[in-house]
Formats: C-alpha cells, structure tokens, sequence
C-alpha cells in the first residue's frame, strides 16, 4: 500500500484545487490569495504565537453578538431585571433560613462535603448557585443572537463563575480551613511544593507526578504479541494465542491517533485486547506513528491508504480467506466507517462486522467541543499549526480542560494545592497524559470536512476519488456510545441508525468517552442499555431509545463478545504469527517501537 495522494501538494503544503477529500473546492477560487497567503504565513514564523485556546475574533465576535442583541431587546432585560431581583429576594430568605435550600447539579462535587451545610458556608454556596442561575438565564433565550455564540457565551461564564466559586479560596472553603487548623498549615505547604512539582513537570513535558509508576513495555501494554508489519505511518501488532483454538475471523482494531493505542490494552486487568484474546479471538491493532514536522503533510487519505488499508491488507495475508471482525475507536472509528463504506461501494467483501467506539459519522451536533470549532477558529488553527507542522498535544490538553474544568483543574487544584493531598494516578490518567501530535493537512482536512462540513454524513466525503455514502455499509454493526461523553456525544453516535439501514446493535453505556469504552467486566457501578435495529424496524429519537431500553447491570464487554461470537463462523487452529513468504514476518515483540515516540 503506497502513500498515494488524492492531491497534489505544494512544496509549502497547501492544498491545490480539488486537493480536499470532499466534494466541491474549498477555499479562494484565487491562485494570487493561495500565493499571499504563503507569503503571509513565512512572515508570521517570526512573529509571536498568541498563547490562546480559543481563536480572538471567535470570542470578540460572539460577546459582541450576544452584548448587541440584548442592549436591543428591552423585554430580556426586564426579564433579567425580575429575576435578578428574585435572586436577591432567595438569597436574603435563605440567610433568614426561610426558604428551602439550594441543590447543586449531580455533577457537581464541589458542595458535597458536610462542613458546606454550616453557616455562613452554606449561604456562601447557595450565593454562588443563585448567581449560577442568573448567568445562565442571561446568557441563553437572547432574540437574535446564533445558538452558537450562544453556547459560547454560556460556556464562557460558566468558565469565570467556576473560576470564582467559593470551593477555590482558603477563606472561603471550610473544608480546607478545618485541615489548615487541623495541621498546621501543612497542607498548604504541602500544596505550595505540588503546585511547584506540577509546573515543572508542564514546563519540562513529563508525564505527571505519579505517573513513572506505569511504564509501556513493562506493566502496560503488556499482552503477548509481534510487530509483523510497519510503514512509514503504522505498526501493525498481531497479538499471541491464549486459546487452543481461536475463531476464524480476526479481529483489527483501529485506534485513535488523537491517542496512543494502548488505551485498549492498558494493564492485563483492564485491556480490551486481553480480553479478547482471552476469548478466543486472534487480534490485531493499529499503531500509529507519533507524527512530527516532517509529517505536516499527511493527509486523510494518507490515514486511510497507509493506515487501514495497509492493516487490512496485512491482515488478509496472515489470516487468508477469512472476513475481519473490525472495531474503531473514536476518530479511528470515523476512518474506519469511511473505509468500510468505500469497500461496500466497491464490492470488496473483507468485512464480517464493524464494530465503532464512540465515533461519530452525522458532525451537525458534535456537542460541546463544537465550541471550539468555526471558521473563525479553524483558520486561527491552521496559522498555528503552519508554523510547526502539527497541532502540538498541548493545544489539545488545553481544550479538553476548558470543557471539563471542574474536574481537570479546579478539583485536581482543591485537592493537591489546598488540603495537600497527592490524588493517586491510575494506569487511565498515565495514559492520557502520553499525548501525540496531529498532522497539519490531515487536521485541517478533518476539521473542513467533518466539522464544518459534515461531509461523511452527507455522502460527500471521497475515497479513493470517489463519494462514500456510508449507506454502503451492509454488514452488522455494533456501535457504542457513553453517557457523560464530552468528545463524542452518544446522541450524536446514535445517528449513524439515520445513514443505513445495515443491522444495528446500539450500546449506551455509563461513563465517559475513555472511562465508558474502557469498563472491564467486575466494576461495581458498571452498566449499560442494548438494543438491536433492523432494515423495517421503526427508528427510535435518542429519548425514545433512552426510555425503551432497559438498564444491563455490569460491562458492555460482555455482550460484545457473544455478538461477536454469533457472527463468527467456527473455531480453527491460530493462525502462525505473521506471514514471512508475504514479507510479514515479526520485525519487534509488542508494543513495538511507535508507542514510544514522544
């Protein structure tokens, strides 16, 4: 498989007319704009980067849409007026203890503790949740302004309320001001010399304090396998038999090269791969190449042709005759879609089933990180991203802390930079922080497609030149999405029932985008809803789907692997470990050497 390009691409890297993977030109018609803006960008790698997540004009542009369309409607400002006045009027009732008090929203944690019902904290609290309700009532229902500069505007107060809630301040925290008596003030010199550890280890990019105890190679990643083929993009890993005899479809796993790949083989007591090998599959995964400067030029097709495709075809040779069992995880799972409905175009049968893990294909409602994503921030991107070839992992850390702020930053600061305490790290969150990097022309593509055009969902989208319409996927699909996901909402993952009418099992289990995917059987608070569709069947709305499914206690795992197994054939010797005659034979033992790029 060759690192043929649907497009020709210039020495700078831009996309020449017809270059995108989508249908129809994107951008100026202008060949002079192309030639400035080069020009542009070459000027622009001396001057300095702005240090933002969000793009400038992206926020300016929607405070000043929401700030002039409530300047011009005096009725919400009358609304506001009352209910502000409300406010005050709860706020000195609960200080009289007149009124009953305030619940703060399940998930959030911040309140939660006893010493918070006392006075004056619990007015303290009860303050900050009626200013909360004010700031949500003022930011949403504006006439005229777009829903999503409105979101944005939500959003960003929630930001600065969080940023002031009581829970943050020593004076204002009983909690932290009862363990200050109660040592000393230890905890707060403990805190002052974890905030120091934790911003040199930001500063000197190492994985966070803790983390050293989880090693890839030696306690992750750790299930017996071989690298039996490697490109200048994947290694293709073919993991070892724990089963006599196996079932003669394999298994490929496509990760996500938003992440490492080990996120499904973590340690032997929460790896999917183990898992499955456990149960009789031979099982194959993707790992990507940690791309670099030298890559800013790898594009999607570049994933499809070098990535899937190649694992496919490898995987064809090793295993011959047999139909692969595919699974996709998140943005793996969109390439993967792709690729399975170009081969349904194509008449290719390799597919017995595809399985999709939190992956989305219909982008119209991608939720909350839909925030960061506009024209305005896509372009903002690019330039950024021109400069060094890649979007840096950090840019990446960066969003998905503002989108998940309690949790990431303010609760992480409560505990280890206030009461003092070092929060263990488990195999998950020394995971995360193993960040990788993504290409400039294959980001900028995905964005421009998925994101801003919802290309794939609309049969716009192009594999090897031509429309994919993912209606062309006829075999059995297993899809799976997660309740509290934040990257791919499972509302969102369930509108792939809308774009074919292959036979469709929906997994909705609890957890987020990786804590969801990653749920081994014997977790306590483990659970999940299954329901099969078929061709003829009336399509449920997601709320429908919700209410019509019943609750499965325990992990999704253990309804995967049975549907698994009924769309197997038999059960056969394993298969050797690759295929030296093909040119397939182990290069390196699992995890070979891309996971280790930094």
């Amino acid at each position: 498989m060759g690192g043929k390009r649907s497009a020709a691409v210039s020495p700078a890297g831009s996309r020449e007319r017809g270059g995108s993977p989508w249908l129809g030109r994107d951008g100026s018609d202008s060949t002079s704009f192309e030639l400035y803006q080069q020009l542009e960008r070459e000027i622009g790698r001396w001057l300095p980067v702005p240090d933002a997540a969000v793009a400038p004009t992206t926020v300016i542009g929607a405070y000043l849409d929401w700030a002039m369309h409530l300047a011009a409607s005096p009725a919400k400002q009358a609304e506001l007026a009352q209910f502000g006045v409300e406010q005050w009027m709860r706020a000195w009732q609960s200080l009289l203890g007149d009124t009953p008090e305030l619940r703060p929203l399940p998930q959030d944690k911040r309140f939660v503790d006893p010493s918070w019902q006392a006075p004056p904290y619990r007015w303290l609290a009860q303050a900050f949740q009626l200013q909360q309700q004010w700031w949500q009532h003022a930011t949403t229902g504006v006439p005229g302004v777009t829903r999503h500069h409105e979101h944005m505007v939500s959003f960003g107060a929630r930001q600065w309320l969080d940023l002031a809630a009581p829970s943050n301040f020593v004076s204002t925290n009983p909690q932290v001001q009862q363990r200050t008596l109660a040592e000393g003030g230890m905890n707060l010199l403990r805190g002052a010399m974890h905030a120091w550890d934790d911003a040199l280890h930001e500063a000197l990019d190492l994985p966070p304090a803790g983390a050293e105890a989880y090693v890839v190679g030696e306690n992750m990643a750790v299930t017996p396998g071989q690298v039996v083929f490697r490109n200048r993009l994947i290694e293709l890993i073919q993991y070892a038999p724990s089963t006599p005899t196996v079932h003669a479809e394999p298994v490929l796993i496509v990760p996500a090269w938003i992440m490492k790949y080990y996120v499904l083989d973590l340690t032997p007591a929460d790896s999917l791969v183990k898992h499955l090998v456990d149960s009789g599959f031979t099982v194959f995964t993707i790992s990507w190449k940690n791309p670099d400067a030298q890559d800013r030029d790898l594009s999607m097709d570049d994933y499809e042709n070098l990535g899937v495709r190649a694992a496919l075809q490898a995987v064809r040779q090793i295993v011959p005759r047999q139909l692969l069992h595919a699974v996709g995880y998140c943005l793996g799972g969109t390439l993967l879609s792709i690729v399975a409905a170009a081969l349904g175009r194509d008449g290719d049968a390799a597919l017995k089933t595809v399985t999709l893990l939190a992956a989305q294909t219909d982008f119209a409602d991608p939720g909350e990180l839909a925030l960061f994503i506009d024209e305005s921030q896509v372009a903002y991107l690019e330039n950024l991203m021109w400069r060094s070839g890649y979007l840096d992992k950090r840019q990446m850390k960066s969003t998905f802390q503002m989108l998940r702020s309690k949790d990431l930053v303010w609760s992480y600061r409560l505990h280890n930079q206030l009461l003092g305490e070092r929060l263990p790290v488990n195999a998950l969150m020394a995971w995360n922080a193993d960040g990788t990097r993504l290409p400039y022309r294959m980001h900028s593509e995905y964005l421009h497609g998925m994101f801003l055009r919802n290309a794939l969902a609309r049969g716009e989208w192009r594999s090897g030149g031509l429309p994919v319409n993912l209606a062309s996927i006829r075999v059995p699909v297993f899809n799976v999405g997660a309740m509290q996901d934040h990257v791919a909402p499972w509302r969102s993952v369930y509108k792939l029932h809308r774009l074919t009418d292959a036979e469709q099992t929906f997994v909705l289990t609890a957890g987020g985008h990786n804590v969801g995917i990653v749920n081994p059987p014997g977790q306590a608070r483990s659970s999940y809803q299954m329901r099969r569709w078929r061709a003829g069947d009336r399509l449920l709305t997601p709320d429908e789907w919700l209410q019509a499914t019943p609750v499965e206690a325990g992990s999704w795992w253990s309804a995967w692997v049975p549907w698994l197994k009924e769309h197997s054939s038999r059960q056969v010797a394993p298969p050797a470990m690759g295929a030296p005659r093909a040119r397939l034979a182990p290069l390196v033992p699992a995890p070979g050497e891309y996971v280790h790029q930094r």
